[in-house]
C-alpha cells in the first residue's frame, strides 16, 4: 500500500488544496479495545463533517501502545473551522479516557500522490458512511442533487432488486426496522419514509426539508438503519459490501431515483389522504417520456381543489418510472387519478408508452382497475416524524 506520495517530474495541472493530518498516539494499557470502541463510532461522524475525504487508523508492529490516526480533507480551512469547533471538543471527549497526555497532531498540505497502479495526480477514494456519496470530486459521485417542491420539501428515491423468492422475508425485514433519529440540525429534518415493492423490486421514498444529502448522511450512520442494510444484504441481486467504499458509493448512486416532478394541491387536504405507488411497465427508451406525460396530468390534477389528487411526485431513472400519490379517496375508488389518467386521449397517449399486454386496456374502468391491480406497489411501511 503506497502511504507516501512520491516526487513526479511535472506539476499536475490542477492546484490542489488537500491537506493531510497526523495525529500519533500512546493508548493507555488496559484501553485498547475501549478505544477501538470509541474510534468506531467517532469515524462515522468525522466522515460526515463538510470537506472530510478519508481517514485510516493504524498501530505500530512493534509497540502495540503507539497508533497514528490519518485523515485527509479538502483544505486547510474545512479542518480548521471543525477542529476549532465546539462541536470538534464535544466529538473526541470519548476518546481522552483512552488516550495518554503523549501525543501529537501534525499537518502536512498534499503537493503529490502515487497511485498503487503508478499513476499520479489522482485522489484517493473517500470514505463515506455506508449508503451515500460524500462531495463531488471530478468523476466521484456526489451526494443527491434534488430541489425543493413547492411545499418546500425536497424528495427522492432508492431502488434496488432483491433475489426471487427472497421478496417475504425481505418484506418482513423493511416492515419491521425501528426508526431513526427524525432532527438532523437546526435546518434539515427527515419528515417522511415510505417502502414499497413490486414483484423483486424495492422502492424507498424519503421526504426531507433542508439538505438532502445531509439528512441521507445523517439516516446512513444510524444504528436502526445500518442493521437493516446488513440484514438484507444476502437478498440483494446486486452485491454490496457496505465496508468498502467504493462499493457502497456504486451500488446507491446505481439506486437513485431521482423525482422528476412534484405537484402539490394549493388547497389544503382535509381528512386522510391514501399514499399509493405504481411501477409502470415502461417500453425500452420511453422512461423520460412517460415522466413527462405524467407530470402534465399531475398539474391539472392538483390544480383542482376538488379532486381526488393531493400530492403526487414522480421518480424517473432510465426506464424505472414510479408515481407516488397521496389521494383523498383509496386508490381503487378512483384506478384512473392513481395511474394518471385523464381522460380516453390521455388512455391512448399512456398506452403507447406502456407494455400493457394484450388485457391491458386504460379506456375502461374495468381495464384501469386491473393494470391498477397488476401494477400497484406493495406497501411495506410508512413513516413520517411528529413534526411533519
Amino acid at each position: 500500500m503506497t502511504t507516501l506520495s512520491e516526487p513526479q517530474r511535472q506539476q499536475t495541472a490542477e492546484t490542489d488544496n488537500r491537506l493531510r493530518v497526523v495525529l500519533m498516539l500512546e493508548i493507555q494499557d488496559g484501553a485498547q479495545q475501549r478505544f477501538l470502541d470509541v474510534y468506531e463510532q467517532l469515524r462515522h461522524q468525522v466522515a460526515a463533517v463538510p470537506g472530510h475525504v478519508s481517514d485510516q487508523l493504524c498501530q505500530s508492529i512493534n509497540d502495540p501502545r503507539q497508533w497514528l490516526i490519518t485523515s485527509e480533507w479538502e483544505d486547510q480551512e474545512t479542518f480548521l473551522k471543525w477542529v476549532d469547533s465546539p462541536a470538534h471538543r464535544e466529538m473526541v471527549k470519548p476518546m481522552h479516557g483512552c488516550v495518554s497526555d503523549n501525543f501529537r497532531s501534525l499537518r502536512y498540505a498534499v503537493l503529490r500522490q502515487t497511485s498503487a497502479a503508478g499513476s499520479s495526480g489522482t485522489r484517493a477514494p473517500m470514505e463515506v458512511p455506508p449508503g451515500l456519496p460524500k462531495a463531488d470530486h471530478g468523476a466521484q459521485a456526489g451526494p443527491p442533487k434534488a430541489d425543493p417542491g413547492p411545499d418546500g420539501v425536497v424528495r427522492h428515491a432508492l431502488t434496488f432488486t432483491v433475489k426471487p423468492g427472497s421478496e417475504p422475508e425481505v418484506a418482513r425485514i423493511l416492515s419491521n426496522y425501528a426508526s431513526p433519529e427524525a432532527v438532523v440540525d437546526e435546518e434539515t429534518r427527515l419528515r417522511r419514509t415510505s417502502l414499497f415493492l413490486h414483484g423483486n423490486r424495492v422502492v424507498r421514498a424519503v421526504e426531507v426539508t433542508g439538505s438532502l444529502g445531509d439528512a441521507l448522511r445523517h439516516v446512513a450512520m444510524q444504528p436502526e438503519v445500518r442493521a437493516v442494510e446488513e440484514a438484507i444484504n444476502p437478498y440483494l441481486e446486486e452485491h454490496r459490501q457496505l465496508g468498502d467504499p467504493q462499493s457502497a458509493r456504486a451500488f446507491f448512486a446505481k439506486a437513485a431515483l431521482p423525482a422528476r416532478h412534484q405537484a402539490i394541491a394549493s388547497a389544503p387536504a382535509s381528512g386522510r389522504l391514501h399514499r399509493h405507488a405504481v411501477l409502470y411497465p415502461v417500453r425500452p427508451g420511453l422512461g423520460q417520456a412517460l415522466a413527462e406525460l405524467l407530470a402534465t396530468y399531475d398539474n391539472l390534477a392538483t390544480a383542482d381543489p376538488t379532486g381526488p389528487v393531493a400530492a403526487s411526485t414522480v421518480f424517473q431513472r432510465e426506464d424505472v418510472v414510479v408515481r407516488l400519490v397521496d389521494l383523498r379517496v383509496p386508490a381503487e375508488a378512483d384506478p384512473a387519478a392513481a395511474l394518471g389518467v385523464a381522460g380516453e386521449r390521455e388512455a391512448t397517449a399512456l398506452a403507447a408508452l406502456l407494455d400493457l399486454g394484450p388485457t391491458g386496456d386504460l379506456r375502461t374502468v374495468a381495464g384501469l382497475s386491473a393494470v391498477l391491480a397488476a401494477r400497484a406497489m406493495s406497501p411495506l411501511t410508512d413513516r413520517s416524524s411528529q413534526e411533519s
